[in-house]
């Protein structure tokens, strides 16, 4: 019996936009600073996953939900 490795192919998810992977020596937290110069909300988005199908990792880019500023 034989082991195959395979490694997944990463697809990063925002806001219904399927983002590529830029490379696969990036981790996801670093895949979402990239992508915060085009989406600056990323910069405190949370990073969920990955979800498996097939041989897709999906990761999904969640944005902070909560008001601006201070309550008096």
């Amino acid at each position: 019996m034989s082991i195959t490795v395979t490694r997944l192919a990463r697809e990063f998810l925002y806001n219904g936009v399927t983002l590529p992977d830029p490379g696969p020596t990036f981790s996801p937290e670093e895949v979402r600073d990239i992508y915060s110069g085009q989406y600056p909300e990323l910069t405190t988005a949370s990073v969920d996953g990955p979800d498996v199908s097939g041989d897709v990792a999906s990761y999904k880019f969640v944005r902070a939900a909560g008001a601006k500023g201070a309550y008096a």
